[in-house]
């Protein structure tokens, strides 16, 4: 019987953001009150799960989500550039609101290949950076289980290539909620289930939406 190892990719929680700004990898950027909330009850949720490892994307707002969970399962948190976000050429702009994102026809160009996608660092990519750092983890945590935080476009088109499914897609359908968990198990290497939960759906509920869905619900 081969070992089962799970690799658990874990979205940041909500993010101070009161003017609506693409924030991308820009950095100061942090966890609001509500973001803070989701953390902890993350944190409550897997502390009786067997995860030995924990990273974190570099972002602020990716190490303060993690750093709940690393107190109450005792590990130390490992940052690995490969979790970062994606990156998007509409950073710093306001994208909610009103905002003049799709105001500028000097910006339309970068709208034109929705399936690279033209506005941000391929799919393709990001993928393949993704599967590299849960490669690693699972080889880490043979046997248990691991805690990576991330963001939400790297965790959904990572699972769409998990699944076999197309890369591009509208950001407005992802099932990828603020501090939810999109759960990789495998049986030795072989990826055998993605299962998906939102530890603090309760207080996720009604929050607005952040980053490039935040992007694309200006025109919607």
């Amino acid at each position: 019987m081969s070992e089962m190892t799970v690799v658990h990719l874990l979205r940041h929680g909500e993010v101070d953001n009161p003017t609506g700004v693409l924030y991308g990898r820009l950095p100061g950027y942090h966890l609001s009150g509500l973001g803070r909330r989701m953390a902890e009850t993350v944190a409550k949720a897997v502390a009786g799960r067997d995860i030995v490892a924990v990273l974190s994307s570099p972002m602020e707002r990716a190490q303060e989500t993690a750093a709940p969970s690393a107190r109450m399962l005792g590990l130390e948190i490992g940052l690995d550039e490969r979790l970062i976000e994606a990156a998007n050429v509409f950073e710093g702009l306001r994208v909610g609101g009103g905002g003049p994102l799709f105001r500028d026809p000097r910006r339309y160009r970068h709208f034109m290949n929705p399936f690279r996608p033209s506005w941000g660092e391929p799919y393709v990519e990001v993928v393949a950076r993704m599967k590299s750092v849960i490669d690693d983890a699972r080889e880490r945590a043979r046997g248990h289980e691991a805690l990576l935080v991330s963001h939400q476009l790297p965790i959904w088109v990572t699972r769409l290539a998990a699944e076999g499914r197309r890369l591009w897609h509208d950001p407005r359908r992802r099932q990828c909620a603020l501090a939810s968990l999109t759960s990789f198990t495998f049986e030795g290497d072989r990826l055998v289930s993605v299962g998906y939960s939102e530890p603090a759906g309760a207080l996720v509920r009604g929050t607005p939406p952040q980053g490039e869905a935040a992007m694309f619900k200006e025109t919607g």
